[in-house]
């Protein structure tokens, strides 16, 4: 199904942005569709990503990660379904989507746990009190440094264009 979904959004929201309403007239479905019809580059990633997920799953390599691609689509789609009040069958179609990937998860519970404790052991020492404070504080610097940058260029273009 998420191959299906994926294919469709070449074609999905074609015309949804010709909404001959003005915006607090539109429905949260109508909104959501001009949003998605808007750019068709990201109808056509969000599509590309359900594809890969789907394809992912058909291997058993890459089964757990199509798994956890898939149902963060699915998680984002669910949640959209619910805040813009879409169609209830929508909803029940993502629902179901998502608990056969955690039921996909669940037979390959093993190895998923193998990967998050593979993916959270340590791989050296602990560094010492000494280093974490130093490492947070060079962190702290960047993040202030990093921050000014990005608030003083951000005026800088805005005020030139």
């Amino acid at each position: 199904m998420m191959l299906v979904y994926g294919c469709g959004k070449i074609n999905q929201f074609s015309g949804a942005i010709s909404v001959a309403k003005t915006l607090p007239e539109l429905t949260g479905m109508e909104l959501m569709w001009a949003f998605y019809g808007y750019s068709l580059p990201y109808a056509l990633i969000i599509g590309f990503l359900e594809v890969t997920g789907a394809l992912l799953i058909f291997y058993k390599r890459t089964r757990i990660i199509g798994c956890f691609l898939t149902s963060a689509i699915l998680v984002n789609v669910i949640l959209q379904i619910i805040f813009f009040e879409v169609l209830q069958g929508a909803l029940i179609t993502a629902i179901i989507l998502q608990i056969s990937t955690l039921i996909v998860l669940w037979m390959n519970k093993c190895k998923v746990i193998e990967a998050y404790q593979t993916l959270t052991k340590p791989t050296k020492p602990s560094a010492t009190f000494k280093k974490r404070i130093l490492a947070f504080g060079i962190t702290f610097v960047l993040f202030v440094v990093l921050w000014f940058l990005q608030h003083y260029l951000t005026s800088f273009i805005s005020h030139s264009l």
